[in-house]
């Protein structure tokens, strides 16, 4: 036991450094906290206020002073918990009881060989030992911390409870297993968001039918493999997560709800608790935000019900939105270029003619008003691409056609579209014969402004007569 003790101690005293990274790290973290509390203490301005003159309302020193010993305050109690949770997980892979009730055996060779393997115990691989001072060892028990409220005895008994289900679940060996079969089209991956996370589609539409859904999840046994194919791809997921300090720890979930079936399909509302409760259980923090899009009447009632049950760091983690406003909604976190032309995006499957490099311009559609983009087309001999949406709307007509530079020369009308559809991204080319510009020409009847996004490049191109001369 004193040899026990020792090793403990020791590994407190090697925490110290990293108690005083954390300590910078909660203090950038609270730094942030307040700047935005105070920014949201701040009433807001409406355009007419910002075309006046009248003085903005500043916040009193002595309010501004009690945020600032109020956020001190929590600083110091998140850091205090974390110091704690790291010495009782510490304590408990010491002691041996780090899955659960600590063992009879005290001592001995067997219980010796126990603690070293304990010692080298990873979750998500990161390091649980934290003397180890591996960088991704606070994130990890941050998130758990985090899940508790920062209550370091709850936040013990979910990491054990984590580490247990791991282990009987076969968890690290899933990635192994072979079950994508019959689920290929209801999840895939697809670039990141504005912040670095990436972005994961669950497209619940591919079970839009009974007789799909029967053969996916008709019986007790493909509903348990269905569940295990969620956490396999949770655990994908993980692999493309960095956690270091200042690297992205968590993943945005997309769930595309168009034609899914209503709150009666039994099988799918019995897995999607499941699931959601697992994640919730064994993953903590790791989905940073879920937006649910396409989202029917009946699901955004019953969200709206349930909601009022929940606190509010339940609610800012999950985004509803309405088929009419899918495109807004996910460009206000995903950029333009990373986000799939199905949903208003300008990203496609083996794109060869734009990049996620390549700039994105936006213009403004005013109500009941005509726009005009002009995009220039100096060289001849070249090809001109260009991608365009509306975002939100389908009442939005446009027309393409090129100018050319020569007033003697005619122009070419290359499109006529009467009405944009809804949520889609539009590409057109045209091959430069001559100097001349691109000219696109926006209505909008409506009496709201409206949000058009392009982009545009030139490719070298080879006309088709002349290689058919060659």
């Amino acid at each position: 036991m004193g040899k026990k003790r020792e090793n403990i101690n020791k590994a407190k005293e090697s925490g110290k450094v990293q108690d005083q990274n954390m300590a910078n790290l909660f203090d950038y973290e609270i730094a942030l906290q307040v700047q935005e509390g105070h920014e949201k203490g701040c009433p807001s301005q409406t355009n007419s206020d910002q075309e006046t003159d009248e003085e903005t309302f500043e916040e009193p020193p002595s309010v501004r002073e009690d945020r600032l010993n109020v956020a001190m305050r929590m600083k110091e109690r998140k850091f205090r918990a974390l110091v704690e949770f790291r010495c009782r997980v510490e304590d408990a892979i010491l002691g041996d009881y780090l899955f659960g009730k600590p063992s009879n055996k005290v001592g001995g060779e067997d219980n010796a060989k126990a603690i070293e393997q304990l010692k080298e115990i990873t979750l998500w691989g990161v390091p649980l030992m934290p003397s180890k001072r591996h960088g991704g060892t606070d994130i990890v028990l941050l998130k758990f911390l985090e899940a508790k409220d920062y209550k370091v005895l709850e936040a013990l008994e979910m990491l054990q409870r984590t580490l247990k289900w791991r282990k009987e679940f076969k968890a690290d060996e899933i990635l192994e297993e072979n079950l994508v079969p019959g689920f290929e089209n209801l999840t895939y991956q697809n670039s990141r968001d504005k912040d670095g996370h990436p972005v994961y589609y669950n497209v619940y539409g591919a079970l839009k039918d009974q007789q799909t859904q029967y053969r996916i999840l008709g019986s007790e046994e493909k509903r348990e493999k269905f569940l295990r194919w969620r956490v396999q791809y949770m655990e994908k997921a993980i692999k493309e997560l960095r956690f270091q300090p200042g690297g992205t720890n968590s993943i945005v979930q997309i769930i595309d709800m168009k034609h899914a079936q209503g709150p009666t399909t039994k099988e799918l509302r019995s897995v999607s608790r499941k699931s959601w409760k697992l994640f919730q259980d064994h993953y903590p923090h790791l989905i940073h935000l879920n937006i649910i899009i396409n989202v029917p009447l009946w699901y955004y009632i019953s969200h709206t019900f349930s909601s009022r049950l929940k606190t509010q760091r339940k609610k800012s983690k999950i985004v509803i939105a309405r088929p009419g406003k899918v495109t807004s909604t996910l460009l206000k976190f995903i950029p333009p270029e990373n986000l799939p032309v199905e949903y208003g995006g300008f990203k496609r499957d083996n794109d060869d003619d734009f990049s996620p490099e390549d700039k994105v311009s936006e213009v403004t559609v005013r109500a009941n008003a005509f726009e005009h983009i002009r995009i220039p087309a100096p060289q001849a001999g070249v090809t001109m691409v260009w991608d365009l949406t509306v975002v939100g709307s389908c009442d939005v007509s446009y027309k393409e056609e090129f100018i050319p530079d020569d007033e003697g020369s005619y122009k070419v009308l290359l499109q006529n579209e009467k009405e944009k559809k809804k949520g889609e991204g539009v590409r057109n080319s045209f091959y430069i014969s001559e100097p001349g510009k691109i000219g696109i020409t926006f209505d909008n009847p409506l009496l709201k402004k409206k949000k058009v996004l392009y982009r545009y490049k030139t490719k070298p191109t080879v006309p088709i007569y002349v290689l058919n001369k060659k």
